[in-house]
């Protein structure tokens, strides 16, 4: 790409970049349009991103878990040192949880634009057979989609209720630093364990599940 070439890719992208920031997803899906990214791309970058942000999120629940263990576990020293790492870990859990959830909505927004784009063009066909067979494949993909949606806002949401037993878990042992209080939350650890658990597997089915819709649209 020539100098001047890429000095305008560069101030699109830029551009692009700040209309995101002040919300305004139309003109930043048309600018980047005019730089040759469509919102099919767009859109599978975002669900691959989701799915990054899920893995991490699987990570991090796993993480928290040990920790938890560690609690559970304890058997003398500074318990206080213990609880400022279960916060710890509590902390970055709700920001892995923010992260799934700000990168779902990111995929909602594009594939809804690219929805309503791909609909309204088909009005415009003069050819009755084509505009019938995109009719179709709008209406496949949507279908993918809506189940590939579907997966990860169902493991989004069992985000929460970890999270809260979790924070109960830390207030407790934030007002309670004395061995009563690890004992208290042993009875508690074959609950957050189980959820934990069964979190990072829903996550990865919902994973799995972007996978299949992306390698779909890749060849489509």
């Amino acid at each position: 790409m020539k100098k001047s070439g890429m000095t305008k890719f560069r101030t699109a992208l830029v551009f692009a970049m700040a209309m995101v920031l002040v919300g305004c997803q139309s003109t930043y899906y048309a600018a980047m349009e005019k730089v040759g990214v469509h919102k099919r791309d767009i859109m599978v970058d975002r669900i691959e991103n989701s799915q990054e942000a899920q893995e991490e999120a699987q990570e991090q629940f796993k993480s928290a878990l040990e920790r938890f263990r560690s609690v559970v576990d304890f058997d003398g020293g500074d318990l206080e040192a213990i609880y400022d790492q279960l916060n710890s870990e509590y902390e970055d859990s709700v920001a892995a949880a923010e992260g799934v959830k700000k990168r779902i909505t990111g995929v909602r927004d594009v594939s809804d634009a690219l929805f309503d784009e791909w609909e309204d063009e088909l009005k415009l066909y003069s050819n009755t057979k084509l505009r019938r067979a995109s009719a179709s494949q709008l209406k496949k993909t949507r279908r993918q989609y809506a189940r590939m949606l579907a997966s990860m806002e169902r493991s989004e949401k069992q985000m929460q209720p970890v999270l809260n037993a979790f924070q109960d878990q830390v207030l407790y042992l934030k007002h309670n630093l004395n061995a009563q209080a690890v004992t208290a939350l042993k009875g508690e650890f074959g609950s957050i364990k189980s959820d934990i658990e069964r979190l990072v597997r829903d996550m990865q089915r919902s994973i799995d599940e972007s996978r299949k819709f992306v390698a779909t649209l890749k060849k489509s």
